[in-house]
């Protein structure tokens, strides 16, 4: 399995009018704790270290 670049999620500008909207009553470090939480939970979802390795390589991260 590879990580997916391609748009792959249904209604993408829905998808991130909930995310804006699930945070429009947080100041800015709620809003980053939710994120991190995001994340975490996202890639527990994945599971596969190979694939989440990759996605923090293309996101900038110093892996």
């Amino acid at each position: 399995m590879s990580l997916t670049l391609t748009p792959n999620i249904p209604d993408p500008d829905d998808f991130y009018k909930e995310l804006i909207d699930s945070q429009r009553h947080m100041d800015d470090a709620q809003a980053a704790m939710m994120n991190c939480k995001l994340v975490l939970l996202l890639a527990n979802h994945i599971g596969d270290r190979a694939i989440i390795h990759e996605a923090l390589r293309r996101a900038g991260g110093a892996v």
